[in-house]
């Protein structure tokens, strides 16, 4: 077994208690803080359609609108929704509009206006599970298959964050390179492309013969890794060894809904890719950044 030597900056006794006096350093520093609530005023807009998305098109905002949209190519037209931007890096998930939505402030959440009085969803399985089951759509109805598809949708919500808040935040975006936790989660976030590698060696989807809420789930985490497209890490991960689920990622960038899900609420990379708000189908061909132009990206 590896030991890996202490460096100064891991070298840290912690207090007995402790306390918030200052910055935590690196890219989200200025919106970390350890209280929860509103720190301003600001109402949310409301669009013309039942289903209102505040979001950005983060992994998990993504799910939200892969769904959306190919709910729409399914021809559920009640799938019809507005999708409001929500700069997470300007502090926008702290209005008081935002964390009544969602008291947690964090994107996706969603109101549904179809209800009286509205209904409000917050985390991002959450909202899958909703939509899936209100329109009856990528959830099985077989009792048999059902639990799978559940069971692999709640695998993600559980493991993204080693992915993400563990591997990706240490690897990319903390403000020094530290061996050990790198090397932590280096070593889950393989794990877990492992476990769906060995899974789709087996079976075309996630769950099983169809497409479903678990694979929209977990492709804009696992399926963007595995494509070299989450945090400049496909080299240092070795993702071009997991062959199953680079197969399953490839097949799923190619259906259209996706494409346009990965569109909404966009506001960086190449300007005909970012449609920052979406309320309209003709959206996606009028009003992507390249078209109307405006602010710079948020990153």
């Amino acid at each position: 077994m590896t030991e890996y030597p202490l460096t100064e900056q891991d070298d840290y006794t912690p207090p007995e208690v402790w306390g918030w006096d200052k910055k935590s350093g690196g890219k989200f520093e200025d919106i970390n803080r350890p209280v929860a609530g509103a720190t301003h005023d600001e109402k949310l807009p409301v669009g013309e359609h039942p289903l209102q998305l505040y979001s950005l098109a983060t992994p998990n905002g993504v799910k939200v609108t892969i769904l959306l949209e190919e709910l729409l190519d399914c021809g559920v037209d009640d799938a019809e929704y507005d999708a409001h931007l929500i700069n997470i890096n300007d502090g926008e998930q702290f209005s008081s509009g935002f964390v009544a939505v969602n008291p947690n402030s964090k994107i996706p959440a969603l109101m549904d206006h179809s209800t009286s009085p509205p209904t409000r969803v917050f985390e991002s399985g959450a909202i899958l599970l909703y939509l899936a089951q209100r329109f009856q759509k990528f959830l099985p109805v077989d009792p048999a298959e059902r639990p799978e598809c559940l069971s692999w949708l709640f695998w993600q919500v559980g493991s993204a964050p080693y992915l993400g808040g563990g591997f990706g935040h240490f690897y990319n975006y903390a403000p020094t390179k530290m061996e050990y936790p790198i090397n932590r989660y280096a070593m889950e976030a393989k794990r877990q492309l492992d476990v769906l590698d060995r899974r789709l060696a087996e079976n075309e989807y996630i769950s099983g013969d169809d497409y479903t809420i678990a694979d929209m789930a977990i492709w804009p985490w696992y399926g963007r890794m595995v494509q070299g497209k989450l945090y400049d890490a496909g080299e240092f991960l070795q993702v071009s060894t997991y062959k199953h689920l680079k197969r399953w990622a490839d097949a799923i960038d190619e259906r259209p809904a996706v494409q346009r899900g990965l569109m909404v609420n966009r506001a960086w990379g190449p300007p005909q890719r970012q449609l920052r708000e979406r309320h309209d189908a003709s959206d996606f061909e009028l009003k992507t950044q390249d078209k109307i132009g405006g602010d710079d990206s948020v990153e």
